[in-house]
């Protein structure tokens, strides 16, 4: 047999035979037959295919699929609908503040929030796979949408939501759920941590009682240091006890059973009405030590289509030129709002599988609907959707509590918001935004992958310095450019060996499957690893190979060449059907001889009978 024998090998692992046969597909007893017409490639038959896809949209199970209501709703129990509407109030309790505060916080007035809060619910009721999740505006969807309105009106932030539905819908109907795979978990922590400190800091002005508008991160602090002589105490003290209070009845959670619970989950109305009950009372007497959100519209939303023209300083703006003054947020936030919705049904799934392109339908269809009553761009909560889920709900059936409650407080306690006091509304975002910051994501990507560290701080600066839609931009480009550095160079196995006739070879095993970015790197390791050598034959084991592309088979006919003009005989083992015929689909003349496949005693046959004169 072989006398085994490791050599050292520059960049590559050095390994037994024994190790490298390891795992070897079966061996097919027609290596050696005539295989010209089994390696004619068929192209796939695109009419059948179109025919299976639309027939796929006319049966009874697409459409129970795409309405997941008609899963749920025939299995109903009287006993869930208690349990249901708890949990929408509970959820309702917490949007109606936070809905406030986001339109506060996109440049909108009150209203708009409230608008932004209740349609999702309805529409994600019959669309919606999760029962926990929850869809309405989010803090993230109005700091994005904040830039465009405040310099050009509430009408863009309309359309937007509307071309952001439209786009993910159509996401979901070209079934692309799966390119939310390529945002990888550093990543995402990096910028929902920079999405929550960007909008703490957007706050610290209304907790501070101070003037400006700005919400990015620099632009934040800069405006707070330049007004810091300016602070108004009275909304400073009346914030930072907001913040104090929203945390000590975060932390009711687990005590007192039922009423620990529900304090905690209400915990945002609890302070809110408190803060409006204490600027009511101080009105009543004259004194006016806050700064109120003002006057909120009664009634519900104006429903019509969205605004396809509006009017700027008395110049009509066709679709066009909003489309235009819109720029690449018409792409970025249906990338942030699937990212987000995906993110949080994922967390909440324990564990079963999901159905993105689902979920994406039914997020493209609530912003779709959202546009026609005057919301701005709306997404997963992971807030409410964790309201939702501790108060128990059994099934979507919720959001219409939630939903309905909405409604209910636009039509009789809009008076009630005029006395919301700013701080407490930016207490109620900075308490949220400290649980959103990631340091424990951070600390487990340092621990199980230092490498990974890198994508974060990246998305993470990126977003604070430069914005969130390029910085998310940045760091998916960054981790894309480190999945093609580690698909340029695959980990190479290398062993040396000499046969029963005393001929010495060398056995190179590449770990995966080789594409034009690899193949040069392969071919100069391989010349390299011959060269330092100076074995007579090189035997290259495909086990691992599973697909190559044109490119790689143009330069391994290349590589063969090249060790041919230096002595070196080339064997290429174990590789499975399909690369063999691509490669003899290249060159049939050159390729063909060299597929040997087998045991190692059949290989040791072959190595003699190739280096015999």
């Amino acid at each position: 047999m072989f006398d085994s024998e490791l050599s050292h090998k520059t960049e590559a692992h050095c390994m037994t035979i024994s190790e490298l046969i390891e795992h070897k597909q079966k061996q097919r007893n027609d290596d050696n037959t005539d295989v010209e017409d089994d390696c004619r490639e068929k192209f796939p038959s695109v009419g059948p295919m179109l025919t299976s896809k639309l027939e796929g949209f006319c049966n009874r199970k697409f459409l129970v699929k795409r309405l997941p209501i008609l899963q749920w709703l025939p299995e109903y129990e009287p006993n869930y609908l208690v349990e249901d509407i708890v949990a929408g109030l509970s959820v309702g309790l917490t949007v109606i503040p936070q809905g406030i505060a986001f339109a506060v916080m996109a440049n909108l007035e009150p209203q708009y929030g409230l608008y932004s809060a209740f349609m999702g619910c309805f529409v994600y009721c019959m669309f919606g796979s999760c029962k926990d999740l929850t869809i309405g505006p989010t803090a993230i969807m109005a700091l994005m949408v904040q830039v465009y309105v405040g310099s050009l009106g509430a009408d863009f932030a309309i359309l937007l939501t509307f071309l952001t539905g439209c786009i993910i819908l159509m996401f979901g109907l070209l079934n692309l759920g799966f390119l939310v795979q390529f945002i990888s978990m550093p990543v995402t922590a990096g910028f929902t941590s920079a999405a929550a400190i960007t909008i703490a800091s957007g706050q610290v002005k209304s907790l501070l009682g101070l003037p400006g508008r700005s919400n990015e991160f620099v632009d934040s602090w800069i405006n707070v240091f330049r007004h810091i002589g300016e602070t108004k105490v009275w909304d400073a003290l009346l914030g930072f006890v907001t913040i104090v209070v929203l945390l000590v009845l975060r932390s009711f959670r687990s005590r007192w059973s039922a009423v620990g619970k529900y304090l905690a989950l209400s915990r945002n109305a609890v302070v809110v009405i408190g803060g409006a009950a204490l600027a009511y009372y101080f009105s009543t007497v004259g004194f006016a030590p806050f700064s109120l959100t003002g006057a909120v519209t009664p009634g519900l939303p104006p429903l019509g289509p969205p605004p396809f023209t509006t009017v700027i300083q008395n110049r009509t703006l066709t679709f066009g030129e909003m489309t235009s003054k819109l720029g690449s947020s018409i792409i970025a936030l249906p990338l942030i709002a699937i990212l987000e919705t995906i993110a949080i049904v994922k967390a909440f799934s324990k564990g079963k599988s999901i159905d993105a392109t689902q979920e994406l339908v039914a997020l493209g269809m609530c912003n779709i609907f959202g546009s026609f009553v005057s919301s701005m761009p709306i997404t997963g909560s992971f807030t409410r959707t964790a309201v939702n889920n501790n108060s128990g709900v059994r099934t979507p059936l919720g959001g219409i509590a939630t939903g309905v409650l909405v409604l209910l407080s636009l039509g009789l306690l809009t008076d009630t918001f005029y006395f919301i006091p700013k701080s407490v509304l930016a207490g109620v975002m900075i308490a949220a935004m400290f649980f959103m910051i990631e340091f424990h994501a951070a600390i487990e990507i340092w621990r199980t992958k230092k490498v990974d560290i890198i994508p974060f701080i990246v998305t993470l600066v990126s977003c604070l310095l430069l914005g969130l839609e390029y910085g998310m931009l940045i760091g998916i480009a960054l981790n894309v450019c480190f999945v093609l550095y580690m698909t340029s160079r695959p980990r190479i196995d290398q062993a040396l060996f000499r046969t029963r006739s005393g001929v010495e070879a060398m056995v190179v095993k590449p770990d995966q499957s080789l594409i034009y970015s690899s193949i040069e790197y392969l071919k100069h390791e391989i010349v390299k690893m011959t060269d330092k050598t100076q074995v007579a034959t090189v035997i290259i084991d495909g086990s691992n190979v599973s697909y190559v592309d044109s490119t790689a088979a143009k330069i391994f006919s290349s590589t063969v060449e090249e060790l041919a003009l230096r002595g070196r005989t080339v064997l290429l083992w174990n590789w499975n059907r399909s690369v063999k015929c691509t490669m003899i689909r290249l060159n049939k003349e050159q390729f063909y001889p060299l597929f040997k496949h087998g045991t190692l005693e059949q290989l040791d046959k072959e190595v003699c009978s190739e280096s015999v004169p």
